[in-house]
């Protein structure tokens, strides 16, 4: 047991220093290295086990919609990327630009892309020719590069992995429609395979992604009490359309410009499936994604029968679950901590006298509740608490969240609040961009959303004093 405990201790409380507490999770449960690129992670075989699961549960939801995987090229020429004004000024200070190829200096430049608003536009003005050719539903899976100044794993890096869709439709109202679509595709991800709870709703004007019309997005809520944007969807309306020229000839043979939406969600989710569900343990994997759902540990595992009947049982259970075992010859107390640092959602436990009663003991790592399982009942019973856990992690996390949402209605109590006890704000908001920069200003916090669904709090907004528009989530965030 003192193995165990030093174990554990090698990890920061998050209530000491969450930072540390984060960087200690990533690093010693195994997830990503650093390298030798400035703010580029080495994401290790863990860690992109859990990226694989999000992108075949995620890719296999945007499939059932109708959409197609595309790969678009890593390099975007400068004049491309300058076609959208709005897009360009947004991106600029993110870029990385290729000068030269070999030992001659390129004509043009080379931007390695932010993102391919700008190639899938070039490519859909060569494609799209009338209104049979509509609507185009792409996404692509990818790594993308942006020039941070500060980075950490997973929630801001150089170069991050991630999936962007990108669809083109012949009327405004199919491209909302779309955007609104995939927004709900996102969040109903969340939580149910993540069992993180988020909420959904519209960007500011000045939130909003560079050359869109509008951008919806779902908002979570990290231990801390620190927003994570988790994924966004944007309505371009026909701006990239009329920058690019892609036009359609429709059924009455009259040109019309496009409607366009793009939308995304990145390797950031597995920061907030960190920070939403770990603890001073370490990881705690939603069952869903995590890539051993349960460990087999044998007990006494030197004595006749137990690892036979350990092996037994790994066979038995891999048909309905993702299940690894571990007969090392280390003590059961350090596997124990191992595999709570790693966020394994189930653990069994069989030694001779589990044998003896034809039984095991299965652990949950979010509550540690110790279950005795008959081992005639294993293939019914592990899925059944697999379910719980996953369904134990969503409830929690709600709880955590709502117990950090505050409302105020005067600038100084939102000031006092978020001092205090850091969360989402509600405070109602009066649209004049001059308060919500003088909010940030003052807090430090931004406006997260514009819910859908608004509450009236109050007639004023809480900066001002005037008229108040919209009732808004406001908050700081990674």
């Amino acid at each position: 047991m003192a193995q165990e405990k030093r174990f554990v201790e090698e990890i920061t409380p998050m209530d000491v220093d969450f930072a540390q507490w984060y960087t200690d999770v990533i690093k010693k449960a195994d997830l990503v290295d650093y390298s030798s690129v400035r703010g580029c992670m080495i994401i290790k075989p863990y860690g992109y086990a859990i990226w694989e699961n999000i992108q075949k549960k995620l890719d296999a939801r945007f499939k059932e919609t109708g959409h197609e995987n595309v790969y678009m090229p890593l390099f975007i020429p400068e004049s491309l990327l300058q076609k959208e004004k709005d897009h360009v000024e947004g991106f600029a200070p993110e870029v990385a630009w290729v000068t030269h190829g070999g030992n001659e200096k390129l004509a043009e430049r080379l931007c390695v892309r932010p993102t391919s608003e700008t190639l899938f536009c070039d490519h859909y003005k060569n494609v799209i020719q009338s209104y049979r050719d509509l609507p185009k539903l792409y996404n692509q899976w990818c790594s993308v590069v942006r020039w941070e100044k500060t980075t950490r794993p997973f929630l801001r890096t150089m170069e991050f992995l991630w999936q962007e869709g990108h669809t083109a439709h012949a009327t405004a109202e199919e491209a909302q429609e779309e955007t609104i679509r995939m927004l709900n595709v996102y969040a109903e991800f969340c939580e149910k395979v993540l069992a993180i709870p988020v909420i959904k709703g519209r960007k500011t004007d000045k939130e909003k992604f560079a050359g869109a019309k509008e951008t919806y997005t779902i908002e979570s809520m990290m231990h801390d009490g620190k927003a994570l944007q988790s994924a966004t969807s944007h309505n371009f309306g026909d701006g990239f359309a009329r920058a690019f020229g892609i036009q359609y000839t429709d059924r009455n043979n009259q040109l019309q410009y496009v409607h366009q939406t793009s939308w995304g969600m990145s390797t950031r989710i597995i920061g907030a499936i960190i920070m939403v569900h770990g603890d001073d343990s370490g990881l705690v994997l939603p069952p869903e994604i995590a890539p051993v759902q349960l460990v087999i540990i044998p007990v006494s595992q030197h004595k006749e029968g137990v690892l036979e009947k350990a092996h037994e049982i790994r066979q038995r259970l891999s048909r309905v679950a993702r299940v690894s075992i571990d007969d090392s010859d280390r003590m059961p107390g350090w596997k124990f901590s191992e595999y709570e640092m790693r966020g394994v959602p189930l653990r069994l436990e069989v030694g001779p006298r589990d044998i003896e009663k034809n039984q095991v003991v299965l652990v949950r790592r979010d509550n540690r509740e110790k279950i005795t399982v008959s081992m005639d009942e294993l293939e019914t019973r592990v899925p059944q608490v697999l379910e719980e856990v996953q369904a134990g992690l969503f409830e929690k996390a709600k709880k955590m969240r709502d117990s950090k949402i505050f409302t105020a209605l005067t600038l100084e109590e939102f000031q006092g609040i978020l001092e205090a006890t850091p969360g989402f704000i509600k405070a109602m908001w009066c649209g004049d961009r001059a308060c919500e920069d003088l909010i940030k200003e003052k807090t430090g916090a931004t406006a997260r959303c514009i819910p859908f669904e608004q509450e009236h709090l109050s007639d004023k907004c809480v900066c001002c004093g005037r008229q108040a528009a919209h009732m808004v989530y406001w908050g700081k965030a990674y």
